[in-house]
């Protein structure tokens, strides 16, 4: 009878485990915005998605990455430190003209209005996407920071966090 339960708890909570961080990610809409100059298409949303890490003993990170090569090709790091991070890409040519920026406008469906910590700009044929940790805080009241930054699949990825 103990093994019969056993098992019973077993399949369960290895489906739930087997979900890992990706279930947990949230969803980041940026929202696109022309400038009055701008006579090129752009595009309407720009979508990126942030996981937390499995936690940790006085920090926390989380990993995110933003689908930026659905609008741009050769997409590359261009510079970063501690603070901020920002990639450079080729629009496409249904984009190349646009001229405006990119902002969060909600997490999860849900109106975003703090600090729009990621940030893309549509100027001279490119697409520059920045994440910027610069004034947010972890929970000590240190700045957050920027732990990796890279390229996978042809689009930005990067990992911050801070203290708890």
């Amino acid at each position: 009878m103990q093994l019969g339960r056993s098992l019973q708890w077993a399949l369960p909570l290895s489906v739930v485990s087997s979900l890992g961080t990706a279930a947990l990610a949230t969803t980041i809409e940026l929202s696109v915005l022309p400038t009055t100059a701008n006579e090129g298409r752009c595009p309407v949303t720009l979508i990126a998605h942030e996981t937390p890490q499995p936690y940790f003993e006085g920090g926390f990170a989380r990993d995110g990455m933003i689908k930026l090569g659905e609008v741009a090709t050769n997409i590359r790091v261009l510079e970063s430190d501690v603070f901020s991070a920002t990639w450079v890409g080729t629009l496409k040519p249904e984009y190349r003209s646009c001229e405006g920026s990119a902002i969060i406008n909600s997490i999860d469906e849900v109106a975003y209005e703090g600090h729009s910590y990621l940030a893309v700009h549509f100027i001279n044929g490119q697409a520059r996407a920045t994440l910027d940790m610069t004034g947010i805080p972890d929970a000590n009241g240190f700045t957050s920071s920027l732990i990796f930054n890279g390229l996978r699949q042809g689009n930005p990825r990067w990992t911050w966090g801070g203290t708890d």
